[in-house]
């Protein structure tokens, strides 16, 4: 303990939580809105400061994203078990998992987790299930001098194994320290968002001398505004400009509509443990299964019975269920109690258990019981000699189910006992043996796993297998849920380099003796090519890629380390509901790249208002308060239903430049409307609020066409909610209490008509733009290819509750 040789891991934090304040909360963007928001208070605008709760609840929520990420990392653990059994001062001690130091002697029974590494001092029957660290289904035996890995479970047997690697030297530790490290989803959409605050930061500055400059000329020049305290109505204005471009309700309806969506797909035992994860399958291009949990569950059943050349003697389905029964049989032999029953006469002179060092065991019998003799069951090539009758034929069979995938066993039988030699550790077959019967094997594969590769595949998504195990086996299972598959790559073969990897990538589907190292360095190679990858898998040999994909999925029988790095948790094990997935995040991605050009369009407009009043020395044509009503008729209200309305389209790449492309042009074009409506305003006689009441219905007017546009195809809610708009715009302007509060007026009747006229034209145009738009995403959607086109969902078979 004294010299670190314990088994403690280090408690170090991925993200401390004062770094993740100070990224959410110690922002450019809430010390800009904080700060307008106190200014305005402190002059007692409060009426125009409603904009710094958005502020508010976008932090929150950010926090809360990445604080439940940060204690899913911290605590992060291979080891299940809370104790572990060790010979001290010779005595069987139970000690804590990190309490096991270097050179203790570890007792290990069926059932256990293993604590540390370690090296086998004696065993009987021990038989290890390594394949939440390896990929490998079949159960491993181990005898004195095999090592066992830490994070392995015991399936069989017991034995005493001397600690060689503890703590961050474990097998298991090294492969989860790079797990271990913080990393936020690659989202497209919060890449696009932040990359666009980025831009507004930089074009702020300038702005804002434009605009403060361009205020206080308008309130009659500097000294004047200073000297007669009119720069405090200028500073609203002011406020009101800066405030206006930051889009923060895009980044509020963004989050509420992830986290609409996580909820839902939580009540479908979906798991998102980081809300923007939700778009990540809907841009997957390649998707990497394992196969031990994800094609199968990890079970292996009994397939069939093969005849070989001779008639099998009496008794033998009898002997097989014997053999299923025993309570030494390994992970193998009990698949056969499923399918053959014991006879309640069968009375064992002896028996010899399963070795895998002899790879078959055997029984005798009296010669009462109707299967008198010794039977053998194991492996053809050990259990049957080149000698026996028909042996050629019967091993060429078993040579070409063995190439098939399947695990092969032989029964054989013998008129003799076997033969110890005076060792009885060390028996040997008897004399005489011919064959029975040939037995195989398999995994059992999921029941939903082909209908959902299936459906994956009909989007133009590509399938890779990735296991530990042989590539026959492999193959079988991938030709056994639909993929066209002859053989599979065996992966020791690999090249390191990651060009000729992706090359190999390209040409190959199902690969077998893969490494945890290698399974992260084909998801690189793919992620060379440009792929958007999904990983799923269940082992601790999965985490390393699930780590380094854009999005892991992890099954329900995950390990704890697998869980923790992935995006996705399939809480029921059901893998048919990763289409379901895909829907909802096709939701998400389509309603917030309509929602950001309707955010968008306003920062648009709002910058050119900005720079060309601020130029003109013209006053800034709206109060916060104003503004903050024009929004919410026209983007914030009718957002938040539209962020959670069903929309199966999709994802296609660009979603910043889409956006751009719509709302720059449409900005632009409401922010001329409202220079042509300042400009009539000036020129005749609507002055004060009557002015910026004309710019308030002008803005209202040309926002909610360019909401109905955005809208389509528009169905009965979506037009109940544009009609509620437009009625609260009615309201805004004609009841008393809610004019007040907003400073509007009813302009002259002029200005009235000039105000209709002009939002009419620029609504013109703004069809115009959206039509184009449009045809422009059409010609993306096919120039994506043909397979991309069906967005349906398989339906989801009944619940096993």
């Amino acid at each position: 303990m004294r010299d670190g040789l314990d088994n403690q891991l280090p408690d170090d934090s991925s993200r401390s939580i004062w770094r993740i304040f100070r990224v959410n909360v110690l922002t450019l963007f809430n010390g800009i809105v904080l700060g307008g928001f106190l200014l305005l208070v402190l002059l007692g605008h409060w009426r125009d400061a409603l904009f710094g709760f958005a502020a508010i609840a976008n932090s929150i929520i950010g926090v809360s994203q990445e604080y439940r990420a940060k204690r899913l990392l911290d605590r992060l653990a291979i080891l299940d078990s809370s104790n572990a059994r060790v010979l001290r001062d010779g005595t069987v001690q139970h000690v804590a998992v990190e309490d096991v130091v270097q050179d203790d002697v570890l007792i290990v029974r069926a059932g256990d987790q293993v604590a540390a590494d370690g090296v086998i001092i004696d065993d009987d029957g021990l038989e290890i299930d390594e394949s939440l660290l390896t990929g490998e289904s079949e159960p491993v035996d181990k005898s004195h001098g095999d090592e066992i890995l830490s994070g392995s479970l015991v399936v069989g047997g017991q034995g005493r194994a001397r600690v060689t690697r503890v703590g961050e030297a474990s097998y298991s530790s090294r492969l989860t320290v790079e797990a271990k490290r913080f990393a936020m989803f690659n989202s497209e959409i919060r890449n696009s968002l932040n990359r666009l605050l980025g831009w507004i930061t930089w074009a702020l500055l300038p702005i804002t001398a434009i605009v403060v400059n361009g205020q206080m000329q308008a309130y009659g020049g500097w000294e004047y505004a200073l000297s007669s305290g009119a720069w405090r109505d200028a500073v609203v204005g002011v406020v009101a400009s800066i405030i206006a471009m930051v889009p923060l309700g895009l980044v509020l309806i963004s989050s509420v509509a992830f986290a609409v969506g996580g909820m839902k797909l939580a009540g479908m035992n979906v798991l998102v443990q980081e809300l923007p994860a939700l778009e990540g399958l809907a841009r997957v291009d390649v998707l990497c299964i394992d196969k031990t949990g994800t094609l199968t569950d990890g079970a292996m059943i009994f397939d069939a019975v093969h005849d070989t050349a001779k008639v099998p003697p009496a008794g033998w389905r009898q002997v097989l269920g014997w053999f299923g029964d025993d309570p030494i049989a390994n992970t193998t032999a009990r698949c056969l109690a499923t399918e053959f029953s014991a006879s309640d006469g069968l009375e064992a002179l002896s028996s010899v258990p399963f070795s895998s060092e002899r790879k078959w065991s055997a029984v005798t019998f009296t010669d009462d019981c109707g299967s008198a003799g010794t039977w053998i069951l194991g492996a053809p090539e050990f259990v049957l000699s080149p000698a026996a009758p028909h042996a050629d034929q019967t091993l060429q069979k078993a040579a070409e189910l063995a190439a098939a995938g399947l695990r092969t066993l032989i029964l054989a039988h013998s008129p003799e006992q076997p033969s110890t030699g005076g060792d009885p550790s060390s028996p040997s077959l008897p004399d005489n043996r011919v064959p029975v019967t040939l037995l195989t094997f398999r995994e059992r594969v999921r029941s939903d796993a082909a209908q959902t590769l299936a459906y994956f595949q009909k989007e133009g998504v590509e399938i890779r297998v990735l296991s530990g195990d042989d590539p026959l086996t492999v193959a079988a299972v991938a030709r056994e849920v639909g993929l066209p598959v002859e053989r599979g790559y065996d992966a020791r073969t690999l090249p390191e380099d990651l060009d000729e990897l992706s090359e190999v990538m390209a040409n190959n589907v199902v690969f077998g003796r893969v490494t945890p190292y290698q399974k992260r360095d084909i998801v690189r190679a793919l992620h060379a090519r440009g792929h958007v990858v999904a990983m799923t898998g269940d082992g601790v040999n999965d985490a390393l890629a699930m780590k380094e994909a854009d999005i892991g999925i992890a099954m329900d029988s995950a390990a704890a380390a697998t869980k923790a790095v992935s995006r996705l948790v399939l809480l029921d094990g059901r893998f048919d509901r990763l289409p379901v997935v895909v829907a909802e995040g096709r939701r998400v991605i389509a309603n917030i790249e309509r929602l950001a050009m309707l955010f968008l369009t306003k920062t648009a407009y709002i910058i050119v208002l900005s720079v060309v009043f601020g130029a003109l020395l013209w006053e800034f044509p709206f109060l916060p308060r104003q503004l903050s009503a024009t929004d919410g008729l026209t983007i914030g209200i009718p957002a938040l239903f539209l962020a959670l309305m069903p929309n199966t389209s999709r994802y296609v790449p660009g979603f910043l430049r889409r956006s751009l492309s719509f709302a720059v042009p449409a900005g632009a074009t409401i922010a001329g409307a409202l220079i042509a409506v300042g400009i009539y305003s000036r020129s005749g006689t609507g002055h004060g609020e009557g002015a910026q009441t004309s710019a308030v219905i002008t803005l209202a007017l040309i926002g909610l066409w360019v909401l109905i546009v955005l809208s389509r195809p528009l169905n009965l809610w979506r037009v109940l909610i544009i009609g509620s708009m437009y009625v609260g715009l009615v309201l805004l302007l004609v009841v008393p209490f809610v004019r007040d509060f907003f400073s509007v007026a009813w302009p002259p009747t002029d200005q009235l008509i000039a105000s209709l006229i002009i939002s009419f034209i620029a609504c013109a145009g703004i069809e115009v733009m959206f039509r184009l738009n449009r045809t422009s995403r059409r010609r993306l959607l096919i120039a994506n290819g043909p397979g991309h086109q069906n967005t349906e969902v398989p339906a989801q078979r009944p619940s096993r509750d």
